[in-house]
């Protein structure tokens, strides 16, 4: 259990890093943050996928077909509360946007691993 958490958290700050760092590519292109947050989440969505599905949870045995749909939906869930909250951050609060996503992803990787691992890539 103690690996999987931290084969988690290396996939999942991979994927935060890439998710941000997109959006602080973007934002200063003159894209909004919650639209480039958008952008963002594509395509740290890819690093995560294979990411959990090779190193965190070894589940290469199981299809695709039978993975990607369920991880897609925890992770358009996790995202449908990661603009929500980031949303409510910039509105609501003085911190900047990059600190702001950098939050709401920390706080969201835990919602993400639990749905992950009992249900997206449960064997």
């Amino acid at each position: 259990m103690i690996a999987q958490v931290s084969r988690f958290a290396l996939v999942g700050v991979t994927a935060l890093m890439v998710h941000w760092l997109v959006v602080r590519l973007l934002v200063p292109l003159g894209l909004a943050p919650l639209v480039a947050n958008v952008f963002g989440f594509l395509v740290a969505f890819n690093v995560s996928y294979f990411g959990h599905r090779k190193l965190t949870f070894k589940a290469e045995q199981l299809k695709h077909s039978r993975t990607l749909p369920k991880f897609a939906t925890v992770a358009l869930g996790s995202f449908a509360i990661n603009e929500s909250l980031y949303a409510l951050l910039l509105l609501f609060t003085p911190l900047r946007y990059d600190i702001a996503l950098f939050i709401v992803l920390g706080v969201v990787a835990v919602l993400t691993y639990l749905f992950s691992r009992f249900w997206a890539f449960a064997a």
